[in-house]
Parts: structure tokens; sequence; C-alpha cells
């Protein structure tokens, strides 16, 4: 019949034996968290919590920890083409800083949030992408152009409602890039263009005619000259040559009578 051996072989025996089971019930508890740095704590599966201290840190060995950083994120989306709202086919792309506040939401809500958070930029793009039309030339609309702060934040209003499934705030967002797409930007250009340049031409008529009637407002004020209807034609109609011509008028000195 065998027995425990006695005397000092067997209190070191001992020492031995209760030390593995510190290592194995102790050492495996321990976890490290550095600055900006969450774990969430589940115990056979129900959460428990979220450890939000930094430093070295310990508990059951039997608790799972799962660590995730609530550091700010930035993210830059690619180019996605949208049908403004009048059909326009443009392309727009957006950046966000986010971060995660809710630890919980983020791993348990959503299968994973980083690729749900780019799901969700692209969906929110497309939203507010087709709300407006790209521009007005007669800056009477609300536009995606023209229009940067109200857009930007109703594309963060959107994001923010999008993402608080997953536990994720937006702190920052707006869009990098807004263009015609490449089919129809030479098109829009020179529609661009030649609403210019009807736009430069009515101010110009508009300034032209009112520069005209101050002459002959005064000129009839002073009394300097008496016009009857035909030298008035004559005289506005010089007038407007002079005023709204391209090209610089060459005088034309008249040596008779106003009617030769």
């Amino acid at each position: 019949m065998s027995r425990l051996p006695d005397g000092p072989r067997a209190t070191e025996i001992a020492i031995v034996v209760i030390a593995t089971l510190v290592f194995i019930l102790v050492v495996p508890g321990f976890y490290m968290l550095q600055p900006n740095q969450a774990a969430a704590v589940t115990l056979f599966g129900d959460y428990r919590g979220t450890d939000r201290s930094t430093g070295l840190r310990w508990t059951w060995p039997w608790m799972m920890k799962k660590k995730v950083s609530v550091r700010a994120n930035n993210f830059i989306s690619e180019k996605i083409k949208v049908n403004d709202l009048r059909g326009n086919p443009i392309e727009m792309a957006a950046q966000i800083v986010w971060r995660v506040v809710d630890t919980a939401q983020a791993l348990f809500d959503v299968d994973d949030y980083k690729q749900f958070v780019r799901v969700q930029v692209e969906a929110a793009i497309r939203i507010i992408g087709s709300r407006y039309p790209y521009d007005d030339f007669e800056h009477q609309e609300v536009t995606l152009r023209g229009s940067h702060e109200q857009v930007n934040a109703e594309l963060r209003t959107e994001l923010q409602a999008r993402l608080a499934v997953a536990g994720i705030t937006v702190d920052e967002c707006g869009f990098t890039h807004l263009a015609y797409a490449q089919e129809i930007a030479q098109a829009m250009l020179r529609r661009q263009q030649a609403q210019a340049v009807v736009a430069a031409r009515r101010t110009l008529v508009e300034g032209a005619v009112g520069m005209v009637e101050m002459a002959l407002e005064q000129l009839s004020a002073k009394d300097v000259v008496e016009l009857d209807d035909e030298r008035r034609a004559a005289m506005v109609s010089n007038l407007m040559v002079v005023l709204c011509g391209e090209r610089d008028t060459q005088p034309v000195v008249n040596a008779g009578t106003l009617y030769q």
C-alpha cells in the first residue's frame, strides 16, 4: 500500500499544487486597458457590464472580456453615383468622424459595427443626395452645392439616427466630393455657361436702361436740349448701343443736322 511522502517533500508538492491552482485561477483574470479603450464583460453569455477603467485590471477568469476601442474614427466613403432631386446623376463622397459610446450595442446589437458604419454612410448619402437638387441658378432653393451647412447638418442627423442602434455617435461629417457624373458633366457645364451669359446680359441691360432714363430725365430737367420723339428715340438707340455693345464704339461727328 502506497502513501504520500511526508516531511519537506510533501510540503514542496503541496506548494506546487497550490501555486498551479492559483496560476490557473488568478492569472487568466488579468487584462490591460489602454486609454480610450473599454472591455465588455460577459458571464456564460450574459452581459455583466462594461469596464472603462484604464490600467491593469482583474476579474474572475471564467468571465469573458472583449475589448472595444472608444477612440474617434475617421472614415471617407467611396464616390457614389446618386440621382439628385431633378434626376441628374451626380457623384458624392462623404467624410465622417465617429466613435463608439455604447459597447454593448456595438458588440451585441450588430454583427460587425465597422461594416455597419460603412453601409449606413452609403445609404445616408443616397438619401440626402436625392432630397435636393445639385444646383439652382436662380438661388431660390436649398441645393447640395450652395447650402453646405444645412445639407451637412441633415447628413449628420440621418447618420445619427441610423447608427444609434449600434451605439455609435457621429462627431463630425461633411461631403468631400460633389460633382455631376462624367456622362453629363460637359452638357451641364455648357448649360451653366449659357445661364451665366444670360444673367450677365440681363444685368447689363437693366443697368443700361437705368442710365438712359437718368440721362433723359436730367436733360429735360436742366433744359439742356429739347428732344422730340424722333430725336429721343435716336438718343436712346445710340446710348443702348454704347452701353450694351461688346466692342468699343467709334464716334461719328455729324456736321449737319440731326435729320441728315
